[in-house]
């Protein structure tokens, strides 16, 4: 079951007794803990049937005890154990699972993993009817662009394909931050309903020019006036483009466009699915394994390894991380 559909049984007012929030993807588990926390009850029905426990300060017997009780002047009460991995004799809440009452909605967060399946409390949750198991896991990166597009699709509002990138680009794997960034966009935006790039660069604080998507694409192009330029707005402005962030960048990227090699002759579609890329974005990689070929392709892979070696130090003397992407740019690029 997705977090949008226990959030449309609970509008619903469809309740289950327990709600068990697991996995490595805190967005979803945080959203449903919002959600169970300021609007199932009425405010008025909160002050008396709402109890909130934190799993490293929360005592077993004191849980199952709010747990047990029975609501006050409403038809239902909510108890919320947050970061409940960090609760100490969690297996002791296993008799309460086994029999719980259903005027009380009990959710638990449970995050960066997931209950041990062979234990008698993972057995209990799944066994019972009355309890609902979310397992969430991380995105794969090839995933958010898409993910981030349904967001703002879903707030009423488009995003321009460039604009998308950076945003993305920039932040990574961090659906919280993304969200806040595009509402932060968005109260910005007035009358417009489209998010633009220039939207990114003003509001989020990545340029538009100099940025480690223009910097890919400039190895893809092999483009070494556009990608020395781009090195040396990273030289004046560092936390714009960290080495530390640019060469993982970049190797995923070759990474994907070594897999081409691999897949055939097969449509723009098919090679997507195959190399675990969006289709929009297809035609990079297979340009850039055009550009290179197969030989230097592999020669960029062993390069960007070698450079990221060199960036924390083995293998090389104190270098500054500008020097190190444009000697790696020379090489990369001029054969």
């Amino acid at each position: 079951m997705s977090a949008e559909k226990i959030i449309g049984d609970w509008k619903k007012q469809r309740f289950k007794p327990i709600y068990w929030l697991e996995g490595e993807e805190e967005y979803y588990i945080d959203r449903l803990m919002r959600y169970a926390e300021h609007e199932i009850l009425t405010e008025a029905e909160a002050g008396f049937n709402l109890t909130v426990f934190y799993g490293r300060d929360a005592d077993w017997a004191a849980v199952i005890n709010a747990c047990r009780r029975y609501p006050m002047f409403a038809e239902r009460q909510v108890v919320l154990l947050k970061e409940a991995q960090q609760m100490r004799d969690i297996d002791k809440l296993e008799a309460y699972v086994d029999k719980p009452l259903s005027s009380t909605i009990f959710v638990v967060s449970y995050k960066e993993k997931k209950l041990d399946g062979r234990s008698r409390l993972s057995k209990l949750l799944k066994e019972k009817d009355k309890a609902e198991v979310f397992t969430t896991k991380k995105l794969y990166e090839n995933q958010l662009p898409e993910w981030t597009r349904e967001l703002v699709t879903s707030k009423g509002y488009t995003i321009s394909q460039k604009a998308l990138l950076l945003l993305v680009d920039h932040i990574g794997n961090d659906l919280s931050r993304i969200d806040n960034e595009i509402d932060k966009l968005l109260v910005n935006l007035g009358k417009r309903d489209n998010i633009t790039e220039d939207d990114i660069e003003r509001y989020v604080g990545i340029s538009k020019e100099y940025n480690v998507f223009e910097l890919q694409d400039a190895f893809s192009r092999k483009d070494m006036t556009k990608a020395i330029r781009i090195i040396q707005y990273f030289e004046g402005n560092p936390k714009a483009g960290p080495i530390q962030l640019i060469l993982p960048s970049l190797y995923n990227f070759f990474s994907k466009a070594y897999m081409i090699f691999g897949q055939g002759g097969q449509d723009e579609k098919s090679i997507a699915a195959g190399i675990g890329v969006n289709p929009y974005f297809v035609k990079d990689y297979i340009a850039t394994a055009r550009n290179y070929g197969y030989e230097g392709v592999e020669n960029a892979l062993l390069l960007l390894h070698e450079y990221n070696l060199r960036s924390i130090g083995i293998n090389s003397v104190a270098t500054e991380d500008a020097s190190l992407l444009k000697e790696m740019a020379v090489k990369m690029i001029a054969v």
